[in-house]
């Protein structure tokens, strides 16, 4: 099997495929948004990315969301709880974290199956 990448950069791939599996990261490009609209962002960009790789929202396998402020999970709590489809929940993590750029709010990174 060969593992197939995109976006690729000398530091990073914006999406992986190796086995039937996508993996992806996507961080902001609105850094003067606030945590809804980041989110609301980040969530559209990775609807976008799993179309694109073949995939979809609810193939989601597992994600990680980076928060740099956790006591803000309640409004990415809202805004992820009615974008998930019923019953897709995927395995979850949520952390604060120090983000790479300072204007990140939210950071998301998830592995999700291509069926």
């Amino acid at each position: 099997m060969n593992i197939k990448r995109f976006g690729t950069t000398k530091r990073w791939s914006d999406a992986t495929v190796f086995n039937n599996v996508v993996y992806m990261v996507e961080v902001p490009a609105t850094t003067t948004a606030n945590i809804s609209e980041q989110t609301k962002e980040l969530l559209s960009l990775i609807e976008a990315g799993l179309t694109k790789y073949g995939s979809s929202k609810s193939n989601i396998l597992s994600v990680t969301i980076f928060l740099k402020d956790i006591r803000q999970i309640g409004e990415f709590n809202t805004i992820w709880d009615n974008w998930l489809p019923e019953n897709t929940a995927p395995s979850r993590a949520c952390v604060e974290a120090n983000m790479a750029h300072a204007e990140y709010l939210v950071e998301i990174q998830l592995t999700a199956a291509i069926v």
